[in-house]
């Protein structure tokens, strides 16, 4: 039997990158001149970077703003960058069931994982630069069991890839707006998580 594989979101899941995240655009601000509400950008984390930037650049920059924004993220990001409430947990509740976990993302893998390794969280497998529907094709192929994220898009994901989406309210959607869009299961943050795996794994050995 294959062991348990388990999906994270990263931002505003696993960890609360907003300080940097805001740092960051306020670096690409005074770098290119143009103006970015950083408050705004974090209070609306999960879609992909260019999504973003297309609201302050405008079509002709938009390139110019994602190279910018990528070479100044390490200086700017990473350091302030701190765990979610209960994320240390939630992976060790998967790996103290014999499971993995793998992170998948909307930014690129080499900024993910320099998040990861500051903050050493322990993370077996990491697919970045993946949006909704997109991220189900990484949840298939390592073959997870569940997906767990903060946004309406992370439950696209799991739903596409015909899993469980673990929704929790500790990004910019409602437990509402989390259950419409699919999620099994909607937890205020992941301290709640390890007892939801059980529940999951326990109706999965049912059906």
């Amino acid at each position: 039997m294959p062991s348990l594989m388990v999906g994270f979101d990263l931002d505003m899941t696993l960890v609360d990158s907003r300080p940097g995240i805001a740092a960051a655009y306020r670096a690409l601000s005074a770098r290119t001149g143009v103006h970015v509400d950083a408050d705004a950008v974090v209070s609306r984390l999960g879609p992909p970077l260019r999504t973003e930037l297309a609201h302050w650049f405008p079509p002709e920059r938009v390139e110019e703003a994602v190279a910018a924004y990528r070479e100044l993220y390490p200086a700017y990001a990473i350091t302030p960058t701190l765990p979610m409430p209960g994320a240390e947990a939630a992976i060790e509740a998967v790996h103290a069931r014999g499971g993995r976990v793998m992170v998948v993302t909307s930014k690129i893998g080499r900024l993910a994982k320099l998040h990861l390794d500051h903050l050493g969280l322990a993370v077996d497998e990491l697919a970045g630069d993946l949006f909704a529907e997109q991220k189900a094709t990484a949840l298939r192929e390592h073959g997870a069991a569940l997906y767990v994220g903060d946004h309406v898009a992370d439950m696209v994901a799991a739903t596409t890839a015909g899993i469980p989406g673990v929704g929790v309210a500790t990004g910019p959607c409602t437990q509402d707006e989390l259950r419409a869009a699919g999620a099994h299961t909607v937890l205020d943050d992941l301290s709640g998580f390890p007892a939801a795996l059980d529940r999951i794994i326990q109706l999965a050995l049912k059906g």
